[in-house]
């Protein structure tokens, strides 16, 4: 039995990868547990790391510290990689308000992380861990560890402190949504607001009666208007065509129009008169309205098309076909000219059979070729983001440079690569779920190694006087944060409620949180404005955490 012994306890290269793969097994089986309907996912690998730490379980210091670091920046970068392509574009329109918001709940969480560590006997790397758990934030965390390594101070204790708090701040943000729900919001709220969403694609049929628009062209008419719009298909006379932008409009003409829910009534005033057939249902048969189109959704493929504007490649004039949507993540874009094309979009097409088959040639539509991930990518990313990390930056009033460190260098070239990359014509695309193997196998080597480091100390601080502060001071920094800009949306911005809590879990970078509003509140609100926080927060959060222990300890 000493193979056996020596498999599990004798510090190896061959005893680290079994000790760490057997935690990251028991907490991912253990993640998929719901507790009064709650799931604490990939975060329970940290427990089970904390457990065997607790046991006596070790790895060998440095391949600790090796898969610790590895883990960190497999998962960051692949992070930024899937928040890059939404960052920059969430600060339009209403995002702006939304990030606004979300900023609010960062800031008024690190100035009471900091007047805490004043007030009370807990150290400021302590009070750091302590946010960390209270926002459900590990990417933080390790940003914080990796600076307070780079100042030669002890790198353990926030682990700790962010172990103890992490439980509650799941359940925090859960609470808060309930309080205000409880006293502030009626189902007459949820209501109104959740028809109030007029971002979607919308599709309209409308009869030409505008005399200012008889006998222009397609390209005439969208010249003079300030919408967004295409128009599908053209009626006349009996017969269904696909116009191009040459096609001259005539009275009577009806015209199928996609573009977003918001600019129906502009449509309206546009052309003339708009009919009442609901193109919108998910049952409308297209193919029906005249035998001889069909319609065919294919994928971008061919790695010359990615960065390229839609419109560049003139497949409505070229081939007499129509784009009538785009599909990128999951979310349905207007498939305008301007358009920039990313590889994995999946074009709707409609046109006569042999047309939509050239057009397919012309975008490649190879699924397997996307199948395959563009690890070369991948790897050239992490090197750019660790160089990023290790260049000494001078900031006055910090003795030693700063580094933004194997968490903030990696994030931000992810972020940049996910967003600027195919405008550079740089193949970056992963499929979802691709990604989201990267990220749960980063975040999971990172998250043992975590807890079986901190598992050693871990229950002996719970059940001391400190370990019980710890535990408090970190729900007042859940909740107290949540529910001022909560208040502060709801009633004073008007910001709906669905709207409002996707807020706060974003902010919080809280899914369960979400899992849970998205189960409770009517309507996609919620999703829609995590994702438009989640990039910022995400990123404000890694940042702060180096700069305030930069600032205050450099």
């Amino acid at each position: 039995m000493d193979w056996l012994y020596s498999l599990f306890v004798e510090h190896s290269a061959l005893q680290a990868v079994v000790i760490l793969s057997l935690i990251s097994a028991v907490g991912l089986g253990l993640g998929k547990v719901r507790f009064w309907g709650v799931s604490l996912g990939v975060t329970f690998v940290f427990f089970a790391g904390i457990l065997a730490g607790h046991l006596g379980f070790t790895i060998d210091p440095q391949m600790l510290n090796y898969a610790e670091s590895f883990g960190l920046v497999v998962f960051v970068y692949a992070l930024g990689l899937q928040v890059g392509p939404g960052f920059f574009s969430s600060f339009r329109q209403g995002g702006v308000r939304l990030n606004m918001l979300a900023t609010g709940v960062v800031l008024i969480g690190t100035l009471m992380t900091v007047l805490g560590s004043l007030v009370t006997d807990i150290s400021l790397p302590d009070m750091v861990g302590i946010l960390c758990g209270a926002t459900t934030n590990t990417p933080a965390l390790g940003a914080a560890q990796q600076t307070l390594k780079q100042l030669g101070m002890e790198a353990s204790t926030p682990a700790l402190g962010c172990a103890v708090t992490y439980p509650l701040g799941v359940v925090g943000v859960i609470l808060a949504i309930l309080i205000m729900r409880k006293l502030m919001v009626t189902d007459k709220d949820l209501e109104v607001k959740e028809k109030e969403n007029d971002n979607k694609t919308y599709i309209g049929a409308f009869q030409v009666h505008n005399p200012g628009i008889f006998g222009k062209s397609v390209k005439e008419i969208a010249d003079l208007s300030h919408s967004k719009f295409v128009i599908s298909r053209l009626w006349r006379e009996g017969k269904v065509t696909i116009p191009t932008s040459d096609k001259i409009v005539e009275e009577g003409d009806r015209l199928l129009v996609i573009t977003s829910e918001k600019e129906a009534a502009a449509m309206t005033v546009l052309f003339g008169e708009q009919e009442h057939t609901n193109w919108n249902k998910e049952d409308i048969d297209w193919d029906a309205i005249d035998s001889k189109l069909i319609s065919q959704r294919i994928v971008v493929t061919r790695p010359e098309l990615n960065g390229r504007k839609l419109g560049s490649l003139h497949l409505r004039n070229h081939y007499g076909i129509n784009i009538t949507r785009v599909y990128r993540s999951g979310v349905q874009l207007l498939a305008t000219a301007d358009l920039t094309l990313q590889l994995g979009d999946r074009l709707t097409i409609v046109g006569e059979a042999a047309s939509v088959h050239n057009v397919e040639k012309v975008l490649g539509n190879a699924i397997k070729s996307l199948k395959e991930p563009n690890l070369v990518a991948v790897f050239i990313g992490i090197i750019l983001g660790l160089i990023l990390g290790a260049i000494p930056i001078s900031i006055p009033g910090i003795s030693a440079p700063v580094k933004l460190g194997l968490a903030g260098g990696p994030i931000i070239v992810g972020i940049l690569i996910g967003t600027f990359g195919p405008r550079l014509h740089m193949v970056t695309y992963t499929t979802r779920s691709a990604n989201l193997m990267l990220r749960a196998l980063g975040l999971a080597l990172y998250l043992a190694c975590l807890g079986l480091d901190a598992g050693a100390h871990f229950f002996e601080t719970v059940f001391r006087p400190e370990g019980l502060l710890w535990i408090g001071v970190g729900f007042v920094l859940t909740l107290v944060p949540v529910l001022i800009m909560g208040v502060v949306a709801f009633k004073w911005m008007k910001v709906d409620f669905g709207s409002v809590t996707g807020m706060l879990c974003g902010s919080m970078a809280n899914p369960m949180a979400l899992n849970y509003a998205n189960d409770t509140i009517p309507g996609d609100n919620p999703s829609v404005s995590y994702a438009t926080v989640y990039p910022l927060c995400m990123f404000l959060r890694v940042i702060i955490a180096q700069v305030l222990l930069m600032f205050l300890l450099g």
